[in-house]
């Protein structure tokens, strides 16, 4: 394949009203080979320290913008976004590695959460409360309405860097809340240039460049911003260990995690197998794998195992591995090394505890081939702990009930699908398992970006999705009033 040419991004960073210039930088490397395809600034606690400063200067000014100003900026931003819909793929394959087309539905769904949140504007509003009900508050009016929560802090991951920044800024700006976003250190250069978008859109309807702020950095940055008073929310999407430490840190302010998971499958007895064996093939490698809602885990009743094994094994070599600048590949490499090596030990480890390999499990340039693990013990890493690779692990149960305990053994609960033609299963599985979101007949790594999308257990705590993001970030105030 030829290079590509990655757009040019804006040097520095977007910290109160301007630009910060003349940071430390560091490479983004294109993760298929290794080149060098931009130079990232590297903030400092100093300009976490200036950041903060500016976004709580800018608490009021945001939280008075009014509801068409709010509005107008949103679709502002999807309509720069899309006029610009070619450089930004070309942009998140360049900094993610992802397949082309993984990319081009990272940059539809993020076009479609701008233009949703800022429909969502429309509907911020409260109710009356009938105090007399009780005898003390006879002759009172009472209502609430939502308020801004104020300075918001939004920490987005490497896999889908320009969508997770929209569902951290967008629902912000709905509420009326400056923020300040993160990226994640190996993807920055798309929340960058989403941040000067949204900067322009801002102050041409008067409203302060401080609503976002982006600063990039590390450990020591990230601590600094979770962990200041003039904060009021922190949101979250990453890891289990990173996420739970931010909770610790940042208490008392309110706390949003979108953190990893196991997703399960299940394949019942009644099951079209052809099409659960298809969802593997969607839902378990997409984004290289690299999704907290991939299928990882596969349970199927012993039924119907030999022929859904079978139908799986005999289509995994459908998904082409290489380079992701073409768009016959299915699977590329992941984010880096560290995180190849650590899935490939992860594979090397079933085998060792009696799993068998299926499909897969190789190495190929700096790719990991699609692969497919059965019989994998409960106990080893890739099937109880997120492997965020292209990697599924299937194991067989007697029945239904049996593969239902299965899939909550875990300490991981966002989605998990089941495939069935029985009304009685998908209604038992939808009151059984546990987890934020049961998907029935598709693979487990269905959202739409409207819907309440999060986890429970260690998979976190609070709903992204505009309409619920934007609960999250606004706090009801009550009022009553005594008319003389």
């Amino acid at each position: 394949m030829t290079g590509f040419a990655v757009p040019p991004v804006r040097a520095g960073l977007p910290i109160g009203p301007g630009w910060i210039t003349g940071t430390a930088s560091a490479p983004v490397v294109f993760p298929y080979d290794g080149s060098v395809v931009g130079q990232a600034p590297v903030g400092s606690p100093a300009d976490a320290e200036t950041a903060l400063a500016a976004g709580a200067a800018a608490v009021k000014r945001v939280g008075a913008l009014t509801s068409a100003a709010r509005r107008s900026i949103l679709l502002d931003v999807e309509a720069a976004i899309r006029a610009r819909s070619a450089e930004f793929t070309e942009l998140l394959v360049a900094e993610t590695g992802k397949t082309r087309a993984d990319c081009a539905l990272e940059l539809s769904r993020t076009l479609f959460t701008w233009s949703a949140t800022a429909e969502e504007v429309a509907h911020i509003h409260g109710e009356t409360v009938p105090l007399d009900i009780q005898e003390s508050g006879a002759g009172l009016i009472g209502y609430w309405t939502r308020k801004p929560i104020g300075l918001v802090v939004g920490i987005a991951g490497f896999n889908a860097p320009l969508l997770l920044a929209g569902h951290k800024i967008a629902p912000a700006i709905a509420a009326g809340c400056p923020v300040i976003c993160k990226p994640a250190p190996a993807t920055p250069l798309s929340a960058l240039w989403l941040a000067e978008l949204v900067r322009e859109a801002a102050t041409s309807h008067g409203a302060p460049p401080e609503i976002v702020q982006v600063i990039t950095g590390d450990a020591e940055v990230g601590r600094l911003l979770v962990t200041d008073p003039r904060v009021a929310a922190v949101s979250f999407t990453g890891s289990a260990a990173v996420g739970h430490r931010i909770a610790k840190d940042a208490a008392p302010r309110k706390v949003l995690l979108e953190l990893g998971s196991n997703a399960a499958l299940v394949v019942a007895p009644d099951a079209d197998v052809e099409k659960a064996a298809d969802a593997v093939l969607r839902g378990g490698f997409y984004f290289n794998g690299q999704a907290c809602i991939a299928v990882q885990r596969v349970i199927v009743c012993d039924e119907v195992r030999d022929e859904f094994v079978a139908r799986l094994t005999a289509r995994v070599g459908e998904l082409t591995t290489g380079d992701p600048r073409d768009p016959a590949t299915r699977v590329a490499p992941l984010i880096d090394e560290a995180s190849t090596n650590r899935a490939l030990s992860w594979i090397e480890k079933a085998e060792e505890a009696g799993a068998k390999l299926l499909a897969g499990g190789r190495r190929v340039g700096r790719a990991i081939e699609p692969t497919v693990l059965s019989d994998v013990p409960e106990d080893a890493e890739a099937w109880c702990e997120e492997i965020f690779a292209p990697v599924v692990a299937i194991r067989s149960v007697p029945d239904l009930p049996a593969a239902f305990d299965l899939v909550n053994r875990s300490r991981y609960g966002l989605h998990a699908s089941v495939f069935t033609r029985s009304l009685s299963t998908a209604f038992t599985a939808i009151e059984e398992l546990e987890v934020g979101g049961v998907i029935v007949n598709e693979a487990p790594g269905f959202r739409s970006d409207i819907m309440p999308y999060g986890g429970v257990k260690d998979s976190g705590i609070g709903r992204e999705g505009p309409r619920f993001a934007i609960e999250e970030l606004t706090v009801t105030r009550m009022a009553v009033i005594r008319p003389e």
